[in-house]
């Protein structure tokens, strides 16, 4: 299976680019993984709701030109569906039996995602109803892939 992490944005820190290293390793072993970094638009701060809006816009354009039409997309929203850590395994385990053999994982930027990229989507992933700095989200979405592809093979994962 192919697994594709579209996100807005470049990691500047260290400790989560040797983080994001890591997992790139560990995953290769389970899947062929991707990560497609898009620019991100600076917003000012008091920025109104329609600056916002057309921010969101202009990275959303940015995203949905990496998204696959084949693909799988996968939204990572604070309003989507929030699963167990087997619960996501699961739910990608499914889908290789569906026959998917590629999903797209999205993370938006400090905005989060514009409207047409939520429509794309054909499931949204909350991790929490808190807000994460994108750059540790990614961190975050590849540990549980990771611990995913652990579950849905039967080996040992921290719990």
């Amino acid at each position: 299976m192919k697994i594709t992490l579209i996100t807005v944005g470049k990691i500047k820190e260290k400790y989560l680019t040797a983080a994001v290293a890591e997992y790139e390793k560990r995953l290769s072993r389970y899947c062929r993984l991707e990560i497609v970094e898009t620019p991100d638009e600076k917003t000012p701060d008091g920025a109104g709701e329609a600056l916002e809006e057309q921010i969101r816009s202009k990275e959303g354009a940015r995203i949905l030109a990496h998204v696959k039409e084949n693909a799988y997309v996968v939204a990572l929203a604070i309003e989507g569906n929030m699963l167990s850590s087997v619960e996501l395994a699961g739910f990608v385990e499914r889908l290789g039996v569906r026959g998917e053999s590629h999903i797209q994982f999205i993370i938006g930027g400090s905005l989060g995602l514009s409207a047409e990229v939520l429509k794309r989507a054909d499931y949204r992933l909350s991790f929490s109803r808190m807000t994460f700095p994108h750059q540790l989200m990614r961190v975050i979405l590849l540990e549980q892939i990771y611990r995913s592809y652990r579950i849905m093979s039967g080996e040992p994962y921290h719990k």
